[in-house]
């Protein structure tokens, strides 16, 4: 059958024809538009605005260790270029909203004649929305509401609307406009569930976490999407966790589990987790909760998850009492590479506490380093582990000198037939290690010769397959290394090193160096051990000294900076057992008693008796008999000396304070005076070496003494002053200086020139009747002090004054001088940054500081 297709050929010329027109209100021309706007360009739009939402979400990692958003979508804090977007379909999606409105938007007297045209102003809304500019799309969804009043999607527009509310943090308006929207005829369910979700995330915002609770209950109730559904009960779920009503929280974890896959995986993991978290494990119910985390485990779905079920294991074996299992998982899940870095600082922190109370303090620090980086460096956390890792490096030392000096005195103390069979059994063992090296040697260079038989050894050259080239295989260095030392000994890197008289036999292994004397000597000889042990009486007596200064160190940092008493006990206790220096028994004494008054130990009693009873005379015992009265009695009391040292710290007597708060902070250790001393020493180190000396003494108190006002006036400072004093600039003298100030620059040691000349500026402001002037003798630094002249009030009157004294043949002072303002010597004085100001003003230029 032959079709006649001229009719539509002509009646679409017809409509291409007179259809185009947007000023026409006509039946073709509105139809003829909104069909293009709706085919064309608002289609297009929502492909590419669904494109960039998908895009977006993918893209959004949630953090499970803080409640969750309702909206899957990351605010980007930083200032954005002009025109730069965050993603291009957003933009796509706006110039198809431009479009449609701009090309077939019929406004004719007054009104919207295209019924399309508030998809496309909604469309415009959502995509400037996505692209986090709220202001232009709060504008969009404005338009609607006001424009088209009877519009279909008039309930959507005013949604979104308050969404950007929200996000513009006008949640108080959005909640009242909320509640108007509900008293509205013919809304739709999912728009029930889009109103009641962002109402929830209003009063979250806002704190009101039982409001939230009620209205995420909602719209979890009439959403139409199980992934919205497991999203809204896994937010009430943690809302509820954060009020601590845990069993409410299961409940919503429960309905989570419960939809299985129809909601993302993600959400059903990390609701087992988090219920497993709330449940209290019991002997009755441990082997219940180990069988479930072992089946998640198990479960092949679930390897993307694998680092927080590992993680949770590891949690499981770490109350009930398995360190061992405990670190086991720990690890694993470090092993996942997650992208988690709060679950992987998390992790390292806990192996970092069970290494440390394994005293494998090595280890610990290096797991604490991995923490740190892990850890956001303005947090809090970050700088109280950075200090606990920084004690932890005196740990380290004084352990490892505990360590080294026990096996020397050890060995000594052995008779010489016992001293001979220990170094044999060591030596045995670095034989059983050369061994299983050639051997491994033996069968590399055996599978080498195998593979090249069979042509395996034809491809390109890479290190791991470390088989032909010598220096790629470590067995085979090492081997060499060892058969080396066997024929020529531990030979210096030097010339003619063949020609030394070394009659060497046997190889050395390890990291042993040969003491002068003893070069040929093997270390498969026990005399190369024993001609190294310490041999006078003096030599041993440094050796134990050493050690117990080792011992009585470490007890107090495991008290005070860990408070790991047990660990203080052992080392006090043990220093005690070795016969210590008499300056070291009173205060370990002292220091054990307070541990054990702490903890409620028999032993207290004891320690303190003792103390009364075979040191009298001695301070600590006058404190244990009766504080009160040694406190308010006594000149030489601590309250006593820090009133002392604080009258000099006030007379600017710093060099003084810093070396008698040092003093009387080793004597009086463990007295509730120690950080009183310390924070008046961080003070005195402030005056001489400025704002980032006193940060770091700051830190200090702060992290030793939490629970003391000093710790916690400490903490305040950190967080209010120093900031405020480390942003101070050096600013442009000229431009901005109302206040002046004539400085003369004196070594600190020049105390009579320092007089002289005060006197002379005295007399002169006494003589020229200049009474808004003073002047005052300031401390720089260590070295430099300042006689300074106040109250000028420009440059010009400075340098004038400057000149006047110098000239006057009453005063003539020629003494080398400039002239700063009080901004910038406020900054210099902060930052001890003279010489830079000297050198800036001398180039006539100021930069920031």
């Amino acid at each position: 059958m032959k079709h006649d297709y001229s009719k539509y050929l002509i009646s679409f010329i017809l409509i291409s024809a007179f259809g185009c027109s947007t000023k026409k209100d006509a039946f073709v021309n509105r139809n003829w538009h909104a069909l293009n706007a709706e085919f064309n360009a608002i289609y297009n739009g929502q492909v590419a605005l669904e494109k960039g939402i998908r895009s977006l979400k993918e893209g959004y990692r949630d953090n499970y260790w803080d409640i969750l958003p309702v909206e899957r979508m990351e605010i980007i804090e930083e200032v954005r270029l002009t025109g730069a977007p965050i993603n291009p379909d957003f933009q796509r999606a706006e110039e198809k909203a431009v479009k449609a409105i701009q090309k077939h938007g019929m406004y004719i007297d007054g009104v919207e004649k295209n019924p399309q045209s508030d998809e496309a102003y909604l469309l415009l809304g959502k995509a400037r929305y996505y692209d986090q500019r709220f202001v232009p799309a709060l504008e969009a969804f404005n338009y609607v509401i006001s424009k088209y009043t009877r519009s279909d999607i008039i309930n959507q527009a005013k949604i979104w609307r308050e969404k950007t509310n929200i996000r513009m943090e006008y949640e108080e308006l959005a909640l009242k406009n909320f509640k108007r929207l509900l008293k509205s005829v013919n809304i739709k369910d999912q728009d029930y569930a889009d109103i009641y979700a962002m109402m929830g995330q209003a009063y979250i915002n806002l704190e009101q976490k039982d409001s939230a609770v009620q209205k995420l209950k909602l719209a979890s109730y009439y959403t139409r999407s199980n992934e919205e559904r497991g999203r809204y009960n896994f937010i009430i779920g943690q809302l509820y966790n954060t009020i601590g009503d845990k069993d409410s929280a299961n409940i919503a974890f429960g309905k989570i589990i419960d939809l299985n896959r129809r909601t993302p995986r993600e959400y059903y993991i990390n609701a087992f987790i988090e219920k497993i978290k709330n449940t209290e494990v019991t002997a009755e119910n441990k082997e219940a909760v180990l069988a479930l985390l072992e089946d998640l485990e198990e479960n092949r779905e679930n390897r993307p998850y694998l680092d927080k079920i590992y993680h949770q294991l590891a949690i499981f074996y770490q109350k009930q009492g398995a360190p061992g299992a405990a670190a086991h998982y720990f690890n694993k899940s470090l092993r996942t590479n997650s992208p988690d870095k709060i679950l992987n600082s998390i992790n390292y922190e806990a192996l970092a506490e069970l290494n440390f109370d394994d005293n494998k303090f090595k280890e610990a620090g290096a797991y604490y380093d991995s923490t740190l980086v892990n850890t956001p460096e303005t947090s809090k956390k970050h700088r109280i582990l950075s200090k606990k890792r920084a004690n932890l490096d005196d740990v380290i030392k004084y352990e490892r000198i505990l360590s080294r000096n026990d096996s020397i005195l050890y060995v000594v103390s052995l008779p010489e037939k016992e001293r001979e069979a220990y170094y044999q059994q060591h030596i045995d063992s670095l034989k059983a290690i050369e061994q299983a090296q050639e051997e491994q040697v033996r069968t590399a260079a055996l599978r080498a010769a195998q593979n090249k038989a069979t042509g395996l050894l034809g491809r390109t050259f890479k290190r791991s397959e470390a088989a032909t080239f010598y220096f790629y295989n470590d067995l085979t260095v090492s081997y060499g290394k060892n058969e080396f030392r066997k024929n020529w000994g531990a030979r210096a890197l030097e010339d003619n090193w063949r020609l030394s008289d070394r009659a060497v036999a046997v190889a050395v292994v390890g990291n042993d160096t040969p003491s002068p004397g003893s070069d040929s000597l093997s270390v498969y000889t026990t005399v190369y051990y024993t001609d190294r042990l310490p041999k006078g009486e003096k030599e041993l007596d440094s050796i134990r000294a050493e050690q117990n200064f080792a011992y009585y160190q470490l007890g107090l940092i495991y008290k005070e900076k860990f408070q790991e008493y047990g660990l203080a006990v052992n080392r006090l206790e043990s220093l005690l057992s070795n016969q210590p220096e008499e300056k070291l028994i009173l205060p370990a004494k002292y220091n054990l008693y307070k541990i054990y008054e702490m903890n409620g130990s028999v032993l207290a009693d004891e320690v303190k008796n003792d103390v009364i009873l075979h040191y009298p005379e001695s301070r600590y015992a006058k404190i244990l008999q009766n504080p009160r009265a040694v406190l308010k009695g006594s000149n030489n009391s601590p309250q006593d000396i820090y009133a002392r040292l604080y009258k000099a710290f006030e007379n600017e007597q710093y060099e003084k304070v810093l070396v008698e708060t040092d003093r009387y902070i080793s004597e009086f250790n463990g007295d509730d005076i120690v950080p009183k001393l310390s924070m008046l020493k961080a003070h005195a180190e402030a005056r001489l070496y400025g704002v980032n000396t006193y940060e770091k003494s700051l830190s200090t108190i702060a992290l030793n003494f939490p629970s003391h006002s000093e710790g916690k006036s400490a903490q305040q400072l950190l967080e209010t002053l120093i900031p405020r004093l480390k942003r101070d600039t050096l600013v442009d003298d000229d431009a901005t200086a109302k206040k002046w100030k004539l400085i003369y620059p004196f070594s600190r040691k020049d105390t009579v020139g320092i007089n002289e000349l005060y006197k002379v500026i005295v007399k002169s402001l006494n003589d020229l009747e200049y009474d808004k002037l003073s002047v005052s003798k300031d401390i720089y630094d260590r070295h430099q002090s300042f006689v300074v002249v106040h109250g000028l009030i420009s440059k010009l009157r400075a340098e004038g004054f400057a000149e006047l004294l110098k000239i006057n043949k009453l005063y003539l002072i020629e003494n080398e001088n400039f002239v700063i303002s009080s901004p910038n010597y406020k900054s210099i004085q902060i930052h001890k940054s003279l010489e830079r100001y000297l050198t800036q003003i001398n180039n006539n230029h100021i930069s920031p500081y």
